[in-house]
Formats: structure tokens, C-alpha cells, sequence
């Protein structure tokens, strides 16, 4: 007696992403097969991939994004790093103006970033990706629907560049298409009632440049001023990137946005509340234009509150929300919602309900970016979307008094950064230890100002720059 014949198990990628990758390592092993539909050209290295205009503005890899992306890709960290990324440990290797003063450089850090472009992140994806037969890229095609109906999704509609249209069956999408994600309205033509959606705007404006270092970049700290939000006003930061270069970002609220004149570059640097990153820059090459950016919304889709949900369909990443990027916090949600996902698809494949108990994870690590996002956006007077409430504003003391007590008591740093790398949850910092510590202040006096350490200010030395 003959078997009957079983179709092979696919699941398709909406989106070349960051996330779309993680999403198609995270699914491999309960499929046969993954399909990546990117809508536009993939490069074949690291170079600018259309659709990401983010990439142009600071972009670390927090600590616990990376563990989550080795958790998924094992050996992904070593091979950022000999692709030219740094790993800088947090605090040790950053000087760091905080509204209440300098951090000391606290060693034996817990947490890191992976300092690199954008590009280079996604190329050694890309490539870490490539190497498993049963992922394949489509790119340059369009998913312009979803097949099935509100129970079950069973597949895409394509479109290539030419017009020819298609369909892609599928035992399970996963929408990783970012921003301009059209989950909602695929949702409304399936008959689902339309998720609730968050949008908080700070109206903060980004401009990025990317220069050519003046001293060598290998071990170099993160330089980073940013606004007090008690008194708004410009802030900025340099990050070492491959290539002895720095990537360096400045940004401002509504009345104060950044031009994309390169002449008016320096000359907004040397408005932040201390020079450093304009002294550092007087003596660096710029070696592009200076591209800024206005799509700075925390925007948020409530799918886990959906009380219908078809099976067969995910969203992930930027599709189910995306943040300012000035706190770091899209790569690494991915990277946690992807773990999420692969943990929920090893305990029990595609079984039933898997559709939901997977938006419901995905949404945990957004709901801790979200607070933290959003906790310092509403802070600005010009956001739009929520305004803060009498709680609100007592908890923004509360971190405040944190965050001076960190200046010099390195157990709270450390808290403050396994909350702000995504390591820890927010409730760490109401820990009794911490509350005692806030209570005391901190137990060093604050450095008077650049904690830069005598090495990296002999480069600077060597360099010709003038310390101040």
C-alpha cells in the first residue's frame, strides 16, 4: 500500500531584514523548506540595502540582542568581529555624559554592544544564512496578499517587477517587512477585526555621517552626550565601526532638528551640552554626506490583544513594533521575538495555536523596549500620543535618582544597563539592593569630566588632538 502524498511543509519570509532572517533560522528545523521574499535588490556584501533607512544613523547590537542572535546562528559574534565590528563593554568602554554627570568606566562589565554598520551586520547574516540549503532568498518580488482566510492563512500573492503575478503556498508566513508592514489591512481583507495601534512621536529629527577615525577604532570607547530631557536640547555620539571609522549621529526636537548641510555638521556638535564629540570630529575625516532622518515614532501593533488570530501567520520585528532609534532597541527585540518563536516551534512544531502563542512571546521582549522607549519619549514637551501622567513623572524621578546614584555606585550602573541592554526586565531596578542604593546616593564623587583613559589619550596625543 502506497503512502499518500504530503506536500512539503514551507514557510515564507516577508521581508530580506534583519528580522526576516532570524525569522527563517528560527523556523528551519519544523519546516522542509523557507522562502525570504524581499521586495528589493540584496547585496551580494556590506553594502546599503533599500528599504533600511535607519542603517544610516547609529545602529549597536545590544547584548541581548546578540546572545539571542547566537542562540540562532551560533558563531554569528566571532564572525562580526573578524569582519572588523567592536565589542565594547558596557561601562567600561564608554564615556558617557549622563544628564547627571560623567559615568565612571566601571570594569568588569556584564553587558556589551557589538559596535558595527548596519550593513556589515546584515552582509555576515546574510551570509551566515546562505549557508543553509533549506533557506532561499526571492528577492526583487512583492507579497501583495495574504491566501486563506480569518482561521487560516495558507499561503502569499506575488508580484515581480515585471507584473507577473503568483502564489506561494505556505504552512506558515511571517511578516518581518518592517514600518511599512501591511498586516493590518490584510488583516481587514481577511475578515479580522484591525489590531489597536500605540504611536508616540518625540519629533526628535536623526542626522549621521559616517568619518574616517583620526586614531585607531580597535578597543575605542563609545562617546555618546546625550539631551537632558528635563531642559531639550541637541545631543550626539560616535561609535567605532570596521574600518577605523566612526559613525556619528546628532539629533534634536521639533525647533532644533539637524539640516543636511554638511557645513552645519560640526557646528550642531558643538551645541550638546559638552563639546567632546565636536573636538573629537574637528580632527576627523568626513567620508560621506550627511543623510537625516524624521521617522523617529515609537509605533506599536496590539496583535496579541487580538481575540481572533488565523493560524499560519506571525509578526515579527518592525511589523509588530518599531522605536526610536536613538535607544538601540529594534535589532535586539527581533533577535529576542525570533528566539521566542524557534523555543515555541522546538516544544511543539506547527501545531495548532502556535499562530498566537507566538504573537503573545513575541510581544513580551516589545513590552519591555516599549516602557523604556516610551518612558523617555513622553519626557519631551513637543510627543504626541500620550502625555505623562502623575506616575509617570514619579517614575522619571526615580531613574534620575538612579541614574546619578550610577555616576558612582557600580551596582546600580550595572542594573541600569541589564535593564537598557534588555537583559533584565525593568523591575529589576525596584530590587531592594537598588532602592537601598538610590536611597544612599552614590559612593564616589563624579568624574569631573571625559573619562577617557590615559591610553586613549595618548592615541589622541598622537593624533594632534588637544585634550581638554
Amino acid at each position: 500500500m502506497t503512502e499518500p502524498h504530503r506536500a512539503p511543509t514551507r514557510a515564507v519570509v516577508i521581508g530580506g531584514s534583519l528580522a526576516g532572517m532570524l525569522a527563517a533560522a528560527a523556523v528551519r528545523d519544523s519546516v522542509e523548506s523557507v522562502e525570504i521574499v524581499e521586495a528589493h535588490e540584496l547585496p551580494s556584501g556590506p553594502e546599503p540595502r533599500a528599504g533600511v533607512p535607519q542603517a544610516a544613523h547609529i545602529h549597536p547590537l545590544l547584548s541581548g540582542g546578540m546572545d539571542a542572535i547566537e542562540a540562532l546562528l551560533p558563531g554569528t559574534a566571532d564572525r562580526l568581529l573578524a569582519a572588523g565590528a567592536n565589542r565594547v563593554p558596557m561601562t567600561t568602554n564608554m564615556v558617557y555624559y549622563s544628564p547627571e554627570g560623567w559615568y565612571r568606566r566601571w570594569q568588569n562589565s556584564t553587558q556589551y554592544l557589538i559596535a558595527a554598520s548596519r550593513d556589515l551586520i546584515d552582509s555576515v547574516l546574510r551570509s551566515r544564512i546562505g549557508e543553509d540549503p533549506r533557506i532561499a532568498f526571492r528577492s526583487r518580488t512583492r507579497v501583495t496578499g495574504l491566501l486563506g482566510g480569518a482561521d487560516r492563512v495558507t499561503g502569499v500573492r506575488l508580484r515581480t517587477p515585471d507584473g507577473t503575478e503568483s502564489e506561494l503556498a505556505a504552512r506558515l508566513v511571517i511578516d518581518a517587512s518592517g514600518r511599512s508592514t501591511r498586516t493590518p489591512r490584510w488583516l481587514t481583507e481577511l475578515g479580522v477585526d484591525g489590531p489597536a495601534e500605540s504611536r508616540i512621536d518625540s519629533g526628535l529629527a536623526y542626522a549621521s555621517r559616517i568619518y574616517r577615525a583620526p586614531v585607531c577604532t580597535r578597543d575605542w570607547p563609545v562617546v555618546n552626550v546625550p539631551p537632558d530631557p528635563r531642559r531639550p536640547g541637541a545631543a550626539g555620539g560616535i561609535v567605532p565601526i570596521e574600518g577605523n571609522r566612526w559613525h556619528v549621529s546628532l539629533s534634536g526636537p521639533p525647533g532644533m532638528h539637524p539640516t543636511r548641510d554638511p557645513a552645519d555638521f560640526a557646528a550642531y556638535a558643538r551645541g550638546l551640552r559638552h563639546p567632546v564629540v565636536a573636538d573629537l570630529l574637528a580632527h576627523a575625516e568626513p567620508l560621506t554626506d550627511v543623510t537625516v532622518t524624521h521617522t523617529t515614532v515609537n509605533q506599536r501593533h496590539h496583535y496579541e490583544r487580538l481575540r481572533v488570530w488565523p493560524e499560519g501567520l506571525i509578526a515579527l520585528g518592525d511589523s509588530v513594533a518599531a522605536f526610536n532609534p536613538v535607544y538601540g532597541h529594534g535589532m535586539s527585540v527581533a533577535a529576542q521575538g525570533a528566539l521566542a518563536l524557534r523555543r515555541l516551534t522546538a516544544d511543539s512544531g506547527l501545531s495548532q495555536g502556535l499562530a498566537r502563542r507566538a504573537q503573545r512571546a513575541i510581544a513580551r521582549p516589545v513590552d519591555v523596549a516599549w516602557s523604556l522607549a516610551v518612558g523617555q519619549d513622553i519626557r519631551y514637551p513637543a510627543t504626541q500620543g500620550h502625555r505623562p501622567t502623575v506616575a509617570d513623572r514619579l517614575l522619571h524621578r526615580y531613574v534620575g535618582r538612579l541614574s546619578h546614584t550610577a555616576t558612582g555606585n557600580f551596582r546600580v550602573a550595572t542594573a541600569l544597563t541589564d535593564v537598557l541592554t534588555l537583559k533584565a526586565p525593568p523591575a529589576g531596578l525596584v530590587r531592594p539592593d537598588v532602592l537601598l542604593a538610590a536611597v544612599i546616593g552614590p559612593l564616589r564623587p563624579r568624574p569631573s569630566g571625559p573619562t577617557f583613559t590615559e591610553e586613549e589619550r595618548q592615541r589622541m596625543r598622537d593624533a594632534g588632538i588637544p585634550l581638554k
